[in-house]
């Protein structure tokens, strides 16, 4: 019986490792056809079976291991996964329970168990429990958080998929499914319902998609990846008119535009509280957006501006935004003797804007 690879055995795996599967198994069957009692050859034959979806021939190839040492654990864990995919769960559990017997400490034991518990809907609670036993055994194992993610999908548990998905890309940041997953959740994030945090959340969902997008940007599901960036940068841009608001706000009390109790203040308003105010809308400004738009990646900057660029109602924010300002710095900033200028200006500002504001938000409900 052969114990170490042998030479087409590797070239097989080398091939395999390039996706070249119907070359491997080429080779394989070369090696087969000199030694039958190969064992190595017959699990790696089951492996590009596995990768061509040909399950019967997976069990196949590990029925000629088993004849051979009923104890092969690898055969156990190909035919775990192949009687799943031929729904034939009786016999995946017991493949899974034979790994576990030989392997109790092996994260893909508690893997496989995972899979094969994922066919008795009763029994999901029992695969998601596998599943994180796998990922506690293997932390840096791609297939072990996959599996916790397939098993938290069928236990709706929506944390766990993100924290799956998330792990996945802490090893391996180009990581293909991951990357589409964490794209799935950050196009929910972007057309979702306000949320607490929403604008670190619109952030990190605009991250994502652009990530996804610069992975694989001929993919089938990259126009519709486009589509909710355009919402998430777009939300992201009409939240700084709140900010002008606040500006226009600040800059009405610290100008005395309008008059309060019983004996109003002689216009204009001391120098010191205009510039105070103005004060005011300069940090409203740093913090609210400046700081925010800056720590965005280059990426979603140029996003953003694409939008602008291409949407006729995202120009409309930019230039309320920047309209609202330009009317409270005029405001805070001019002595004003009389009061009727800065209350219209400070009116034709504050009117359109929330106009504009509430009719998003009714075609949004709509």
């Amino acid at each position: 019986m052969t114990t170490a690879p042998h030479r087409l055995v590797e070239q097989a795996t080398a091939l395999m490792d390039l996706k070249r599967i119907d070359e491997a198994r080429a080779l394989l069957a070369r090696r087969l056809a000199e030694d039958p009692t190969d064992i190595v050859a017959w699990l790696r034959l089951a492996s590009c079976h596995e990768e061509v979806r040909d399950y019967q021939e997976v069990l196949n190839a590990t029925n000629q291991v088993l004849a051979l040492n009923p104890e092969e654990y690898g055969a156990y864990l190909r035919r775990t996964y192949a009687f799943r995919r031929l729904g034939r769960p009786d016999e995946s559990l017991a493949a899974a329970h034979e790994m576990l017997r030989l392997e109790p400490e092996s994260w893909q034991s508690h893997v496989g168990l995972s899979e094969a518990l994922g066919a008795w809907q009763p029994r999901w609670p029992e695969a998601l429990e596998a599943a994180a036993t796998g990922v506690r055994l293997g932390p840096d194992q791609i297939a072990a958080h996959y599996a916790l993610w397939k098993a938290a999908l069928m236990n709706g548990r929506v944390d766990l998929q993100r924290q799956a998905v998330a792990e996945s890309l802490r090893i391996d940041p180009h990581n293909a499914w991951a990357l589409d997953q964490r794209a799935k959740y950050a196009e929910m994030d972007a057309a979702g319902p306000r949320l607490t945090g929403a604008g670190a959340r619109l952030s990190a969902a605009a991250e994502a998609l652009t990530d996804a997008l610069a992975a694989a940007p001929q993919a089938p599901q990259a126009d519709r990846q486009r589509k909710h960036l355009d919402v998430a940068v777009f939300r992201m841009l009409r939240g700084t008119r709140w900010l002008t608001l606040l500006c226009l706000v600040i800059a009405a009390l610290a100008a005395r535009v309008f008059p309060t109790g019983s004996d109003p203040t002689a216009l204009p308003g001391p120098l010191a509280t205009r510039l105070y105010g103005l004060a005011l809308m300069s940090a409203v400004w740093g913090f609210g957006a400046w700081r925010r738009y800056r720590g965005l990646r280059a990426g979603v900057r140029m996003s953003l501006w694409s939008l602008v660029r291409r949407v006729g109602w995202a120009r409309l924010v930019v230039w309320q935004s920047v309209g609202c300002t330009l009317v409270a710095v005029v405001v805070v900033l001019v002595p004003w003797s009389e009061r009727t200028v800065p209350q219209v200006l400070f009116w034709v500002a504050l009117v359109p804007t929330l106009l504009t504001i509430w009719f998003e938000r009714a075609a949004t409900r709509s």
